[in-house]
């Protein structure tokens, strides 16, 4: 039995057909026909079906046996930010300093008079345990000026040369958790900590056009589209001028994918600014919409700025990214009065900690389900219960594991601790505990290709990567749990439950058809899976 479609609607602009339709809708978990008109599904049913809803230029798109899911949507990204941060070369794939030399000097070669060398996604571990030094890259570099992003987004290592272009030459106070780190000398290592420290560098690196950005921004869409992805949530309006950036790509066509944006609440904000970001909420065009605040509670933990409850084997990460949590919890409950959703990046256990204290203490236990946290890399028994009892959802990366080691062995692990380090990204106890657990990528953290992060959550490691020892298996998510992840759960957390995250009569027609089934396919195949279509508000946005 279909599910009728409206009278008034019952011819279909689009019915996708020949699919092994997994609805994630308890009342009609399968089906093989989707009928779309308006942008929205209209009717759900079988092959028998079609005969009813096709009209004279209704268009037919057979799947082939291809299982259709709800829309995808990336959990956590920074398309705008991103691209920024991603310029220039990409490191991730250097495994060791002779690596990491080879690639920059390469690139100061490539390099014009005067020009820069930028590059992105530098793992902490191609150090070996080393401090983070420009001296370790000056010499490969041969006097090019270098600005290298780490992995993790929130520190970079700085050439000599640039430092003195920039005119750093010695420690910095900042109002926020920063750091310029220096050594014994007083002298400049390179390593910049957190976003006040990286900032200094922002006078002097070369700065690309608005065009190009645009460009390069409407290019990531797209190939965001072509792995699966109909939307994405945007943790971050670093510049106001992007969302009328976002507004000039609607007046010439349309996005690829949703962007559900949440701009950032930095410490010191005051009355005046959360005004401004309670103003913003609702601003919003065909595809974007702004839907809530990012806070910080904390930084990284190879960054040392991590909130432990306990310092980390440096001595370090007993201080929160807010100097006043108190005035955190102040803002986050005038916000959540206002009927704002937040968002909280908590790696540490004492930074979760503090963000669901700040939740609990809410009078209203209305307000309690309007927020989540980001990351969660380590948290103890005692903190999973409260995730599900007051409300929040938890926001993870699996892939964020490619960087740690099964023996512990990785930089994490070592500044971390073993105890800690054995109850790390902890997926599948938050699901068991009831949580809402909503899955992404974190790009340009990591990549944003959700079939990756789909079977790293059931792997506990990169797919591909048979010989490569699991993370915390135990933490491993059912197939069906990671789909949720980016579905339902996904839509559960911005309140969007009755219009996306299932393929049913009235939600979205956001939707992505995959080769295999997401949810019973080895997980290692589904990393590589074929995307066969990805629709849109019922546009076919990539088709194979």
């Amino acid at each position: 039995m279909s599910h009728p479609a409206s009278p008034l609607s019952a011819v279909a602009d689009t019915l996708l057909t020949g699919a092994q339709v997994r609805t994630l809708d308890p009342d009609r978990p399968s089906a093989s026909v989707v009928a779309v008109k308006d942008g929205f599904i209209t009717a759900v049913g079988d092959e028998t079906d079609v005969r009813d809803w096709r009209g004279a230029h209704t268009e037919i798109v057979d799947l082939s046996g291809s299982t259709l899911v709800p829309g995808l949507v990336d959990g956590h990204s920074h398309p705008h930010l991103g691209v920024k941060m991603a310029q220039g070369v990409d490191l991730s794939g250097c495994r060791d300093l002779d690596a990491l030399r080879a690639a920059l000097s390469a690139a100061a070669r490539d390099a014009g008079t005067g020009a820069w060398v930028l590059a992105h996604g530098l793992d902490h571990n191609v150090f070996g345990g080393r401090p983070v030094h420009h001296d370790l890259i000056d010499p490969a570099l041969g006097g090019v000026p270098a600005f290298i992003r780490l992995y993790d987004g929130h520190s970079a290592l700085v050439s000599g040369p640039a430092l003195s272009a920039a005119g750093i030459d010695g420690p910095r106070r900042f109002e926020q958790r920063a750091q310029v780190v220096c050594g014994s000398d007083g002298r400049p290592t390179g390593h910049l900590v957190e976003f006040d420290a990286m900032s200094l560098m922002d006078a002097v690196l070369p700065r690309e056009t608005a065009a190009v950005r645009r460009e390069r921004l409407l290019t990531l869409l797209r190939d965001m589209a072509a792995t699966g992805l109909t939307g994405t949530h945007v943790m971050d309006l670093e510049e106001p001028e992007f969302l009328e950036v976002l507004a000039g790509i609607e007046d010439d066509g349309e996005l690829p994918v949703r962007l559900r944006i949440f701009p950032w609440c930095m410490p010191g904000t005051d009355r005046e600014g959360l005004d401004h970001l309670i103003s913003l909420q609702g601003s919003h065009g065909r595809r974007w919409r702004v839907g809530g605040v990012k806070f910080f509670m904390d930084g990284t933990v190879e960054g040392g700025t991590a909130w432990l409850e306990h310092a980390d084997c440096h001595g370090q990460g007993t201080e929160a990214f807010w100097p006043d949590p108190a005035a955190y919890t102040q803002a986050v409950h005038r916000l959540a009065r206002a009927g704002v959703r937040t968002t909280t990046h908590a790696i540490g256990d004492a930074a979760v900690r503090h963000v669901l204290d700040t939740v609990e203490l809410l009078d209203d236990p209305g307000q309690r389900s309007l927020h989540r946290i980001e990351h969660i890399e380590t948290v103890p028994d005692s903190q999973l219960p409260r995730f599900a009892r007051l409300g929040v959802a938890a926001s993870m990366q699996p892939t964020h594991l490619a960087y740690t080691r099964a023996d512990h062995s990785d930089e994490w692990s070592q500044r971390i601790g073993r105890e800690r380090a054995d109850r790390a990204w902890r997926c599948r106890d938050l699901r068991d505990a009831g949580a809402i657990l909503v899955l992404g990528s974190d790009w340009p953290i990591a990549h944003y290709d959700p079939r990756e992060v789909l079977a790293t959550a059931r792997l506990r490691r990169l797919p591909g990567q048979p010989e490569v020892a699991p993370v915390t298996a135990d933490q491993a998510l059912t197939g069906l749990m990671a789909l949720e992840g980016y579905t339902s759960h996904s839509a559960l957390a911005v309140g969007e439950q009755d219009v996306a995250g299932r393929v049913a009569p009235g939600f979205r027609a956001d939707l992505t058809a995959l080769a295999v089934d997401p949810v019973t396919a080895p997980a290692d195949e589904l990393g590589t899976a074929p995307v066969t279509l990805t629709v849109t508000g019922g546009t076919v946005v990539h088709r194979a």
